[in-house]
């Protein structure tokens, strides 16, 4: 009988956790390269911790559709580590996203693994991401978390740039204060690292991992509280800086010069707030470093999170407003109704006065006169032009009209498109494992609406920022000239684009085809802007809609090709 804990369960009822940011084999739980991975143990990456070194079985060998406790469908595997794998997955029952840690039961850590993820559901503090459930099921041990799919790794921010001071002093308040939280629980994380933090749609920070991620590692600390102190600073160093504050480039970070020893933030970049560069040395105090003006170092995310709150509170930066247009003064309030003008005596220009209209009797007799020759010209006019139309009647001249030469190709008209038929289809991922559901392209083009082929499940619309999109590639059997492309969609609007290629098979990458067209909804008609010769049609999904399931995925019904 499986030994479920039931504190896990029903912790927490959002969905998600880590974003897929690399495939499966190539990539550790917190997203960052296996290499990486073992080259932040020697560089503080681990923050001090120790591995363990006893042998480890292979991690489970199990495949995309496999249920666990026949509820939770493993969708995605995006690590595959150290005799433990990591899958995006589906809880069927309540129908929402979830994270899912593997290992075998035999596995060295697995007991260690279970009791971390008790003690960290057992604490439900919402800065966290939630362990859901852990498991213990006949020869396997899982771990089931929360997933977030609107939420953003660290590392993903520091790619764009350095944060604002008021970002990087709510990440380093917020970060304090709930692993000085964790640690009065007696809990502590030992691997914060910038994959571990995630920063919400709403500005809110969160941890995931806590216990967890260690424990998979097998990495302990003597002391836990001045290890994840540092480790805080070092994130507070990268939020400023963009570097990471030892030598060794880590995260997708540039380490700091060698020889060159800790140097303040404010150091290594200009701009830098004073106050928090000093907070980062003093969490970073250690081996040798001090803080800027010897202030006592910050040991424990406690004394941290005191320090945070001591500072000066910095406020978020003013919005900036584009200058409104120059008021335009209307004519009503330009002129003088009602009251004197507003402009000055010398920048009036002189009123234009009419000449007085004919009131004499010469005059009137004038108009008279002008009146009726118009209405006498009228009238001749009028029966010369009867007179025409009498006399051709009556000698029987036909109607004169316009005749067009038959034989100039300026008048042919326009060959109406025909339906092309597409000889066969076959799916397109080549920036991902190569297949996406191969078994029903069959159905993009079968004539058949209420059968489709589909993409995997992703856990956002720009495909988890995996990659840059998937499709579907048509064969036409031959070179034909291609007018229009419809594609229907299910589920919801998609964003598409139409590529072509002439060649006598089409590229192994997505950039050997030419796009022609692009578009967006649940019926896209693709029309290039002039008729292109192809043999071979890729139809290239770039967006996604969020399906049922609570993933985003793409679904085509039905293609028509047309000249």
């Amino acid at each position: 009988m499986a030994e479920r804990s039931t504190a896990a369960v029903d912790v927490a009822d959002n969905s998600g956790d880590e974003p897929l940011t690399a495939k499966a084999d190539a990539a550790t739980t917190d997203g960052t390269a296996q290499a990486e991975d073992a080259e932040g143990a020697s560089s503080k990456d681990a923050q001090s911790g120790q591995h363990s070194s006893a042998a480890v079985p292979a991690s489970p060998d199990l495949h995309s559709g496999h249920k666990l406790a026949g509820r939770y469908r493993l969708e995605e595997c995006v690590t595959r580590l150290d005799g433990f794998s990591s899958w995006r997955a589906v809880d069927e029952k309540l129908r929402r996203a979830v994270g899912v840690h593997l290992l075998t039961a035999d596995h060295p850590r697995a007991r260690s693994v279970l009791a971390a993820a008790r003690s960290s559901a057992l604490l439900g503090d919402p800065r966290f991401v939630q362990v859901l459930d852990a498991v213990e099921e006949g020869d396997l041990v899982y771990v089931v978390h929360e997933w977030l799919p609107d939420a953003t790794e660290l590392t993903a921010l520091l790619a764009a740039g350095p944060l604002e001071a008021h970002d990087a002093y709510q990440l380093v308040s917020q970060i304090s204060q709930a692993m000085a939280a964790a640690h009065r629980e007696g809990l502590a994380h030992l691997r914060l690292t910038p994959g571990a933090v995630l920063r919400s749609s709403t500005g809110q920070y969160r941890i995931r991992g806590l216990a967890v991620n260690a424990a998979l590692r097998g990495i302990t600390a003597d002391q836990p509280l001045r290890t994840d102190t540092e480790a805080i600073g070092a994130l507070l160093y990268a939020a400023l800086t963009r570097r990471w504050p030892y030598e060794t480039d880590a995260y997708g970070l540039s380490g700091l010069p060698k020889d060159l020893g800790l140097i303040p933030p404010d150091q290594v970049r200009a701009g830098v707030h004073r106050g928090l560069s000093e907070l980062a040395m003093r969490a970073l105090a250690n081996d040798g470093a001090t803080a800027s003006r010897q202030e006592q170092p910050c040991t424990t995310p406690d004394e941290l999170a005191k320090a945070v709150a001591a500072m000066p509170r910095i406020l978020p930066p003013e919005p900036a407003f584009a200058a409104p247009p120059e008021y335009q003064r209307t004519t009503y309030q330009q002129g003088t109704y009602g009251r004197p003008s507003a402009r000055p005596a010398s920048a009036t220009q002189p009123v234009i006065i009419p000449p007085p209209p004919l009131q004499s009797r010469t005059g009137k007799a004038l108009k008279w006169a002008v009146s009726a020759l118009l209405i006498a010209a009228l009238g001749l006019g009028s029966w010369q032009l009867a007179e025409t139309v009498l006399n051709r009647k009556d000698s029987g001249d036909p109607t004169p009209t316009q005749t067009t030469d038959g034989g100039g190709d300026d008048n042919k008209a326009l060959e109406p498109s025909k339906p092309i038929t597409v000889v066969g289809a076959q799916d397109y991922d080549p920036l991902g494992d190569g297949s996406e559901k191969p078994g029903s392209t069959k159905n993009v083009h079968d004539g058949d609406t209420s059968s489709f082929w589909t993409t995997d499940g992703y856990y956002s619309a720009d495909f988890g920022r995996l990659k840059e999109g998937v499709g579907v590639v048509l064969d036409l059997g031959k070179v034909r000239q291609v007018g229009n492309v419809d594609v229907s969609f299910l589920g919801g609007t998609t964003s598409v684009e139409l590529r072509t290629t002439d060649d006598s098979s089409f590229p192994e990458l997505p950039g050997g085809f030419t796009k022609a067209a692009s578009g967006s909804g649940t019926k896209v008609s693709l029309k290039p802007d002039k008729p292109v010769q192809a043999r071979y049609l890729l139809v290239w999904l770039t967006e996604l809609p969020l399906s049922d399931d609570g993933n985003y995925r793409g679904k085509i019904s039905d293609i028509k090709v047309t000249s």
